[in-house]
């Protein structure tokens, strides 16, 4: 008899056991089925930009899946969004804090998810913590060493700080070359270079910036926007550096310039900025070059402005029907 009652007990037990565990099985499916629901409401919120009303929604998302790593991810994103640059306001500040606490719990969730490290990268940059985004930015680094495309998403970071620490300019520099030597066959890391070069401030460096805009043509000597981007170039350095440069060298440059621009026009007629810096030439350097002969270069100058503005009224119409044609299919 006991051995019976003990049995009967030991089966109710695991009946009640059963029960429990059925209801809690159930009770999961349907908190995340809720999550789900939820969840998806809150990303349409996002994508629409109504971010408060996401970030109930994502917060609604993990109160039923607490587990859901995405709902922390795009719930740090909503109050990135929300965060202001520059503004010191305590509110501002709060909004920085939920930011960093929502993507900190998606990153030890995930802590090798390239969105959200970049993310808390980008969330530090924001908030002007160098060192903070830089560690995050360097960790993207390490997961793809071989992926191009971060070395210039560090290099355009380093950038921004460049002007006010002026030892980052190596720093730049090294990533965009580490850019260049994981593909020295593709043109593009050589454009991010010379673009580099010729955006420093307070002074380009027209020169090295040139050296890799030829680069470029060697690898594709039938680019109009490199031709054009060359001449740019010349022009920018005679006009710029005007009162540091002889006028043999200001006619020099012009020379180049002119040259590139021209070969880009030959290349692709229908491309109008190089007309438009064909005017500049003639106008801020060959006539301050030879000022006897500036009305004769005034006169190319207008020439060169009608050639651009009736080049690039075409080129708008064609764009206008290709947007229309592209409607229609």
């Amino acid at each position: 008899m006991r051995k019976k009652r003990a049995a009967v007990v030991v089966i109710g037990l695991l009946a009640l056991a059963f029960v429990l565990t059925f209801a809690s099985c159930q009770k999961l499916s349907v908190n995340r089925l809720r999550a789900n629901y939820h969840f998806s409401k809150a990303n349409q919120l996002f994508k629409d930009g109504k971010y408060r009303r996401a970030i109930s929604e994502y917060e609604n998302t993990l109160r039923y899946n607490p587990a859901m790593v995405e709902a922390y991810r795009f719930l740090g994103e909503s109050h990135k969004s929300l965060y202001k640059p520059h503004d010191e306001s305590a509110e501002n500040a709060l909004t920085a804090d939920k930011a960093l606490e929502a993507l900190a719990k998606a990153y030890e969730s995930e802590p090798t998810n390239k969105e959200v490290i970049y993310s808390l990268g980008d969330m530090y940059d924001k908030m002007r913590n160098f060192e903070a985004a830089e560690t995050y930015y360097l960790k993207i680094l390490g997961l793809e060493p071989t992926n191009m495309n971060n070395y210039y998403v560090v290099a355009e970071f380093y950038k921004r700080y460049a002007g006010e620490r002026t030892e980052l300019k190596d720093k730049v520099e090294a990533m965009y070359l580490r850019r260049v030597e994981l593909d020295p066959e593709e043109s593009q890391g050589y454009a991010y270079m010379a673009n580099y070069y010729d955006q420093i401030t307070p002074i380009p460096d027209f020169d090295s910036a040139l050296d890799f805009h030829r680069k470029r043509l060697e690898l594709d000597p039938n680019s109009a926007e490199i031709y054009y981007s060359s001449g740019v170039n010349r022009f920018y350095k005679g006009y710029r550096l005007q009162n540091a440069l002889s006028p043999e060298e200001r006619e020099k440059l012009g020379i180049d310039s002119e040259k590139a621009l021209l070969k880009a026009v030959e290349i692709d007629p229908a491309y109008p900025d190089p007309y438009a810096y064909l005017n500049l030439v003639q106008r801020n350097i060959f006539a301050h070059v030879y000022p006897e002969r500036a009305s004769r270069h005034i006169a190319e100058a207008d020439r060169w402005v009608e050639k651009f503005q009736e080049v690039r009224k075409r080129a708008m119409e064609k764009a206008r029907l290709e947007k229309e044609l592209t409607k229609l299919d």
